[in-house]
This record gives structure tokens, sequence and C-alpha cells, in this order.
């Protein structure tokens, strides 16, 4: 049986519109014994890269202060025919002023259409004090969409 492999691999327009869509990713870093540590996140876009933070004591936070390098998978659908995902793995540049953890909290606060504005205003800015914020530098990307399977 041939691989459908390149059927289902999106286009770079079609990764960026996933990410532009979506609000979580699962974020996997490498523990000290090597194991991956994978949490959920909410996330944003700066720029194109996916931008994230973390309260600074974070486990997270020292795996990538530890090591930089990061998987992030995006996905979307639930019956095999929807399936879609992007997985970008990369290093992480780290945000440690106010500002830039700020400007990261609120990109990732717009995407929460249902929560009041003023409500999430002052949730990142009492947030943005006790975190730091990360942008993926991408190193390598895979996606698939499998709805193109179908067409």
């Amino acid at each position: 049986m041939p691989s459908r492999r390149a059927d289902v691999t999106m286009t770079g327009e079609e990764i960026t519109a996933l990410l532009s869509y979506a609000r979580k990713l699962q974020l996997a870093t490498i523990n000290p014994d090597g194991t991956p540590h994978l949490v959920a996140m909410f996330f944003g876009l700066a720029e194109g890269r996916i931008a994230f933070w973390t309260y600074r004591a974070s486990r997270k936070a020292h795996n990538l202060a530890r090591d930089p390098r990061v998987t992030c998978l995006v996905e979307d659908g639930e019956d095999y025919f929807e399936l879609r995902g992007a997985q970008v793995s990369g290093v992480v540049e780290r945000i440690d002023d106010l500002a830039g953890v700020t400007e990261v909290g609120r990109l990732i606060a717009a995407r929460m259409p249902d929560v009041p504005r003023d409500a999430l205003d002052a949730y990142v800015a009492q947030a943005a004090r006790k975190r730091a914020a990360y942008l993926v530098k991408p190193v390598r990307t895979a996606s698939w969409d499998h709805r193109k399977l179908v067409s």
C-alpha cells in the first residue's frame, strides 16, 4: 500500500490558518531524567510564531532553562476523516521583561472571546508579574489534514 503522507500534508498557509484558529496546544519539554513533560497550554501567535507563558517556578520553566527544545502539537477534529494537526519542534526564546510577558499574555487572552475583556486585562496584568513568556523558533514542522482524504 503506497503512503498517503504527501496527500494529507498541509501547506504553509493551511498550517498558519490552523494555528490562528486554535487556542490550545500540547507542549512537550524534557525533564532532567530525559523523559517528556507534556502539558496542555493556551497559546497565541506573535508574528507567526507560537507564544506561551508559564509561572517562572513551573516544571516547564525549569526544563526550558536547562534545555530550550520543545515540541508543540496543535490538533483539531473528532472523527478520523476530520483530523488535522501541526507538530512544531524547535527551540524557545525566553522573555522575562514585564512588558514582553504582558504582551504575550494579551495575545493569549485575545483568543478567549467568551471572557469579558476587562476581566482578562486585569488577569493578564496581575499574572504577568509571576510569569515568563516564550516564543518558539521552529526547526521542523510536520502536518496532516485527513479531510483531504475524502476530497
